[in-house]
Formats: C-alpha cells, structure tokens, sequence
C-alpha cells in the first residue's frame, strides 16, 4: 500500500475522536474509514487508535504521529494551492492567533483590512492570552509579544512595543509627579491584572510591586481612568500614544522607561512559502511601522471613554 494511504483517514479520526464524524469530513463511509485506518495500522505495527463502544481515542504513539501527519497534509495542501495561483494571489483560509487585548484594539482592525484587499481569502482570527499549539490547532500564524521560548517555529519580528507611565495634564497639575519610580508608592496607581510595573535604572531592569485601589484587567478601561484623572498608570503604547501626542496625557519618569518588547509573527516551517504568509506578514510589519494602529486603538479607546457607563470618584484610589 501507498505510505499516504490510511493517513486523511487516520488524522480526522484523530481531530474528530470519532469514525462517524471522520467520514463525515471526507464524504465516505465509516467502513472505508475503518479499512484504510485498520491498514495503516497494519502497515505500522503500531496501535494508533483504541476503540471502545463510546468513544474513539488517541495512543500515545498516536498522538505524536499525528502530529506529523497534519504537518504532511498541511504542506500537500499548501503545495496544491501554490501550483494552482493565479499570480501567487492569496487564497484560502488564513487562521491567525493572537492575544487578546492587543489583538482586539491592533491586529484585529489591521486585518480586515487585509483581507477586504483579496476577495479569495477568508480569515478566522482566534483572540487568546493561551499559548495555543500552531501545529496541533491548526493556525498558520500566531502573535506574540515579549521573549519567545525555543521552538521549531520560524519567527519573524514585526514591531516593538513600548510601556509608558503616564497621567493626565490635570493629574500632575493637581499632585505633581515622581521624579523616580519608588516615589510611585506617594500616588494613586491604576493596576491591571498583574502588580508589578517594569522600568530600567543605570541599564539594569527594576521591577516594582505597585499598590492601587483601583485594579482592572481592561486595557481601555485603565485609559479611561487615566484621562478622568485618577491616578498614574503604566500601559503599552497603543493604548496611551494618542493620547501623548495630543497632550491630554504627560508622560512620567522617561529616564527609567522599560526596555521594549518585541513583538513577532510565529509560523510553521512549511508555511515560509506560501504568498498569503509573506503577505500579511509584509503587511502587518509596514502598517504596525507606520504607527497605523493609533487611530484604531485611539478608536477604540474613545468608544470605551464615550459609550462606558463606569466612573471613578477620586476617593477610589
């Protein structure tokens, strides 16, 4: 028998957990499914599914074999699309992860654009804070910002993002402001899910716990608060940049500005190349470069600002 025959059939019943489902996704029937998975098998030596009344589950030796064989249909796919462009177009499903709020407020406005640019794309964008497996999942690319752990993954850096700490002209008009960061514990601070707000002092990293009682997990709602006047806050640049350049936010204790975080676009060897990879890969680097996402994030934080029934009393701090 072929080495490839058995292996569509091996790995939907694999993402499917079910022979049912399987013939269902390849339009056949559970028998010719079992057949060709029963000879694979056979082919192998090797147990890759156990089989009960109830469910269809995954060996160990299968689970890794798996992972494999999606990787293989993946690059036969993608071979198959590249040889039948037109042009080297791109075409298809383009499956993208990304954190959340970044994802949300840049990436997400980005790439509808993108794809509004080529009608033969569809694009299925997944906003998580999870490290979600590029392989195992099914994505074509992830966004991460930060240290990237070893991986086989190919990386490539599309921007840097900078923390700013920052309050409204009001606030410092009123209060004044620190001239070091452990001067931070005199002021009313605007914390989001974790304490600690990172700086940099004669080069070194300087990591502090700051005390607030006002804490959010929302980078447009930590926005608002800044520009009603509540307090002194620490945020990446998309969130505060507009409002820098405008002057309705000051920004505080640059000489101890943290060290920027990169960001990057992770893909799998076997996408390097596919054109609707290089493509949005091109596009997002330029866009991000241009500073293109302040007026989406300015957007979306105005929206929050506008539309948002939540206040804060000075007393909340």
């Amino acid at each position: 028998m072929s080495q490839w025959e058995g292996i569509e059939e091996f790995v939907a019943v694999a993402d499917s957990e079910s022979f049912t489902k399987a013939a269902q996704i390849l339009n056949t029937s559970v028998a010719q499914v079992s057949r060709k998975l029963s000879a694979l098998e056979a082919r192998l030596g090797v147990k890759l599914v156990q089989r009960t009344t109830r469910r269809v589950s995954v060996t160990e030796a299968g689970l890794g074999y798996a992972q494999h064989c999606r990787m293989l249909l993946d690059g036969l796919a993608e071979a198959e699309r590249e040889v039948t462009q037109v042009h080297s177009q791109p075409i298809g499903r383009l499956r993208i992860t990304a954190p959340t709020t970044y994802g949300e407020s840049v990436i997400a406005p980005l790439l509808i654009e993108f794809v509004a640019r080529y009608p033969q794309l569809e694009l299925d964008l997944q906003l998580s804070n999870k490290r979600l497996d590029l392989i195992a999942d099914k994505f074509d690319i992830a966004i991460r910002i930060g240290v990237l752990p070893d991986s086989s993954l190919i990386a490539k850096k599309l921007a840097e993002r900078q923390q700013h700490i920052c309050a409204s002209a009001k606030f410092i008009a009123e209060n004044g402001g620190p001239t070091h960061p452990l001067q931070l514990a005199d002021y009313p601070c605007l914390l989001g899910s974790s304490s600690t707000w990172r700086f940099t002092e004669d080069g070194k990293p300087l990591n502090l716990t700051m005390k607030g009682r006002l804490r959010c997990n929302s980078g447009n709602v930590l926005t608002q608060a800044v520009l009603q006047d509540h307090g002194i806050v620490q945020l990446p640049d998309f969130y505060v940049a507009p409002y820098l350049q405008d002057h309705r936010l000051v920004e505080l204790l640059t000489d101890y500005r943290a060290e920027k975080e990169n960001i990057w676009a992770l893909y799998p060897q076997n996408r390097h190349l596919s054109p609707k990879i290089k493509l949005v890969i091109e596009f997002l680097s330029a866009q991000l470069a241009q500073g293109a996402f302040y007026a989406s994030a300015s957007a979306v934080n105005e929206y929050a600002t506008t539309n948002s029934s939540t206040t804060f009393n000075k007393t909340d701090h």
